[in-house]
């Protein structure tokens, strides 16, 4: 009697411990878990960087080390290279910039403030487009020929072949009658002192820490003017960067521009026309007095 009763107890204390494994039917929901997201990393479109170095007027070397070129900018003119390469240190060099569409070696290139460089070099008259047949470069274009600025004016004349590097070369002859020069001294300072002149002066563009400026001095007088020095100041505490047509000597605020070799005359009812790079340490406004070989010249 006493082993049924005992086997009685281990039947149903194995019925209970087999029972047991039905419970995991309703944990079969555990899986249905949300599914995890991946996030997927998407190249940037637009990279901010550093211009370490400038090549010329259309190639820089960024901070990784990388030599990229603007695209649409044609090759600088043999007759304004040093020029646009001048313009292009002083606006990107060691300046931050942000570029768009990385081809093999080829970018688009914006200022920090969202300007496009190559328009701006284009429309300062550093660089020509290429490649384009409408839009921005080629409005840009226009606008710097008709006003005649950078490579539309002297020495290049809006040429962009190589034969306008010769074009200098002539005047490096005419440099050679700077013995001409000396009796300058004696001939301008009587006609200096009865001579009329008018002064134009544009700003062409302003960016972070620069401007350009445009300044046209036109002899309105009866008698030649050769050999000049046009003077103006500065209120602001600018700088001129690079001048040309003209060489620059700065002493404080006040600018002296004295003629470059090949334009020393200024005929009646000539002009000239001097362009330079500068710096600010905010918007530059146009000096409103300047002088001509010592004499108060009016606008326009």
């Amino acid at each position: 009697m006493a082993r049924r009763q005992l086997l009685v107890t281990l039947v149903l204390l194995t019925g209970a411990c087999t029972a047991e494994p039905a419970a995991p039917p309703p944990s079969t929901t555990s899986p249905m878990k949300p599914p995890t997201l991946i996030n997927e990393v998407v190249p940037p479109q637009n990279v901010l960087t550093v211009v370490r170095d400038v090549i010329d007027g259309r190639t820089v070397e960024l901070a990784d080390g990388s030599r990229v070129r603007v695209s649409q900018l044609a090759p600088p003119a043999p007759c304004w290279a040093e020029a646009s390469l001048m313009f292009a240190r002083t606006t990107l060099l060691a300046r931050s910039v942000r570029f768009t569409g990385l081809a093999p070696g080829e970018v688009t290139m914006e200022l920090e403030d969202g300007t496009d460089y190559a328009v701006l070099a284009v429309t300062q008259g550093a660089m020509r487009p290429e490649g384009v047949d409408g839009g921005p470069l080629i409005n840009a274009e226009a606008e710097a020929s008709a006003a005649k600025r950078g490579l539309w004016g002297p020495p290049c004349n809006g040429s962009a072949t190589s034969t306008a590097a010769p074009a200098p070369a002539p005047t490096t002859t005419t440099p050679q009658s700077p013995p001409p020069p000396p009796p300058a001294p004696t001939t301008t300072t009587s006609p200096a002192a009865r001579a009329a002149c008018a002064v134009s002066y544009k700003i062409t563009g302003q960016w972070q820490g620069g401007f350009q400026a445009y300044v046209t001095v036109r002899n309105t007088g009866t008698a030649p003017v050769n050999g000049w020095t046009l003077r103006w100041n500065f209120t602001r505490g600018e700088s001129v960067r690079e001048m040309w047509n003209a060489t620059a000597r700065q002493s404080g605020a006040t600018v002296n521009a004295v003629n470059a070799d090949y334009n020393p005359k200024i005929e009646p009812g000539a002009s000239v026309e001097i362009g330079y790079n500068g710096g600010a340490y905010g918007p530059h406004s146009a000096p409103t007095a300047f002088t001509l070989n010592g004499t108060q010249c009016s606008a326009g």
